[in-house]
């Protein structure tokens, strides 16, 4: 199988923590891939691998085939930061067209703004600039510039934060669009209703993978109706095998 990312045996240390120990897992073309886990468990440093932001201490990461970290295939890969990278003195649709530029996008240019900008509801506010919006208006506009080059592999660290209900289901309803139009997407998540909208799912905590597979597959091999608790289940399964005289030695 042709996977669009594969992340083989990664380590990364950041000083004293050690962000991702070990991490393998493949991600199958056309789906979306939810990391699930808590604040500090590796999600966002693993996104930075996939996308040529770090490199790892040892292990590869590849996406579409190609080593990374590597410039030429940047334009088929699409990032959306948690934290919003986008300049305080542009407007909206300013931002939105030097993203498309930079990212390498062919065609109509105006034509795939307007349409980033619709689909994330700024039409009204495209002429505003950056620092004059909400911090979820700032979200929505972060997704814009991350979506509007077409990318083949979408990259979205906790997209719907500060984002309400409705549009939350919109975001979701065109990410589903899409993986049918053959798009990659690995979102990261602490949110539980958000990873059951994907396609398969890799447990994180402390920089390792505790379990991977679909949603109903997980909780089905933890004997736990929600995947909350299958997480919990993971969880301490893997505090228990770290603690036992064979997997320290």
């Amino acid at each position: 199988m042709v996977y669009a990312v594969e992340i083989n045996n990664v380590h990364k240390r950041f000083k004293n923590v050690h962000a991702l120990r070990g991490l393998s897992l493949n991600v199958e073309r056309g789906i979306t891939y939810g990391l699930l886990g808590p604040n500090g468990s590796g999600k966002t440093t693993l996104i930075r691998a996939i996308i040529g932001l770090l490199t790892p201490d040892s292990g590869e990461v590849r996406v579409l085939g190609t080593k990374m970290p590597n410039k030429a295939i940047l334009s088929r890969i699409g990032y959306m930061t948690q934290q919003t990278a986008l300049y305080d003195d542009l407007t909206v649709r300013q931002n939105v067209e030097f993203f498309a530029v930079v990212g390498g996008l062919n065609g109509d240019v105006r034509a795939a703004v307007d349409e980033a900008i619709a689909l994330v509801d700024l039409t009204d506010r495209a002429n505003s600039r950056v620092r004059e919006l909400s911090g979820g208006m700032k979200q929505r506009c972060s997704l814009a510039v991350a979506l509007v080059h077409h990318p083949d592999v979408l990259l979205l660290d906790e997209p719907t934060v500060g984002v309400d209900p409705q549009l939350r289901v919109q975001f979701w309803q065109h990410f589903r669009q899409l993986n049918a139009q053959g798009v990659t997407l690995i979102v990261s998540s602490h949110v539980m209703d958000e990873a059951e909208r994907c396609d398969r799912l890799g447990f994180l905590r402390g920089g390792l993978l505790l379990a991977e597979g679909t949603a109903s597959e997980l909780r089905q091999r933890a004997g736990t109706a929600t995947l909350e608790a299958a997480f919990l289940r993971f969880a301490d399964a893997a505090v228990s095998s770290s603690q036992s005289p064979v997997a320290s030695s």
